[in-house]
């Protein structure tokens, strides 16, 4: 853990987060499903009551639902509450390891089970940074569902971030399959009003290039994750038994992005890569 955070931001002083639970009830109404197949385009996906939620679209559930009235300029939650109050104005959704041990059904009631795990205080070069990493646990009907650990990443303002140049992206691999698109800021809308994400970065393009410095509207990490998912069940013709991500690099709509699944054993070695050659999101798939 870093020794040189800023004064008033040490682990310390949010060590009383560390252990505090919160619990959301949802009833898991088919709409917000079918709202969400039709924004992936698939619309051959059966979604009714008692049909299971395919993998990781639990996020589109259990949505925080702050008042317009506690927004803070960057359209988040006001810090406090469940979460630490991290005066770090730059907050991202970083990774987040699943396991999938029975899927939720649509149209039943669930439960959402959050828990403090842990805040970490680091230095990297970009500057100070927060880590809150936070456990979660998915029941319905008493039993467990999903288990999910996220990490939430704070960090102070930095330089402005640089578009990446357009090239050529390399072969891919003996055996690997992709998929290659565009994410539009149509996609980034309907992905933020699906799960009630008003954080600018993702659709208010002067507030994301003259606040935060990004070149173009920054694409969701559970977006990039939700694709790659997709393109390991799809590519595998398996279901996830686990499944692992990390954000390496941001993403932006500027250009098209490629998502690549190549079989490791009994799992896929998965990447979300930028139009430059960068692998933005890696992930790991464990299949059924």
């Amino acid at each position: 853990m870093g020794t040189d955070a800023q004064p008033g931001t040490s682990a310390a002083e949010f060590g009383a987060w560390i252990g505090r639970t919160e619990t959301t009830d949802d009833p898991l109404a088919v709409t917000q499903a079918r709202a969400a197949a039709a924004m992936f385009d698939d619309p051959a996906a059966a979604l009714d009551d008692g049909s299971p939620l395919p993998p990781l679209w639990h996020w589109f559930y259990f949505l925080p639902r702050a008042a317009q009235s506690q927004l803070d300029d960057d359209g988040h939650p006001r810090r406090g509450g469940f979460l630490p109050p991290i005066p770090y104005p730059r907050r991202m959704f970083a990774g987040s390891t699943l396991r999938f041990h029975r899927p939720l059904a649509l149209g039943r009631p669930a439960q959402r089970h959050a828990r403090i795990a842990d805040v970490a205080m680091k230095s990297g070069r970009s500057g100070s940074l927060a880590f809150v990493t936070v456990a979660l646990r998915f029941e319905q009907d008493g039993a467990l569902c999903i288990e999910e650990e996220q990490q939430i990443v704070y960090r102070e303002p930095g330089s402005a971030v640089p578009a990446p140049a357009v090239g050529a992206w390399a072969d891919l691999p003996a055996g690997a399959w992709s998929r290659v698109l565009t994410p539009d800021p149509r996609l980034l809308f309907r992905f933020s009003a699906l799960t009630f994400n008003a954080h600018r970065i993702h659709y208010d393009r002067d507030y994301a290039r003259d606040v935060e410095g990004y070149p173009g509207l920054v694409v969701h990490g559970p977006l990039t994750a939700m694709l790659l998912a997709d393109l390991a069940q799809r590519g595998s013709g398996r279901p996830l038994a686990a499944f692992s991500f990390r954000g390496q690099a941001p993403l932006f709509d500027l250009a098209p992005l490629r998502l690549v699944g190549t079989r490791d054993g009994d799992g896929v070695r998965l990447e979300a890569q930028r139009c430059d050659g960068q692998v933005a999101l890696a992930a790991t798939a464990t299949l059924g």
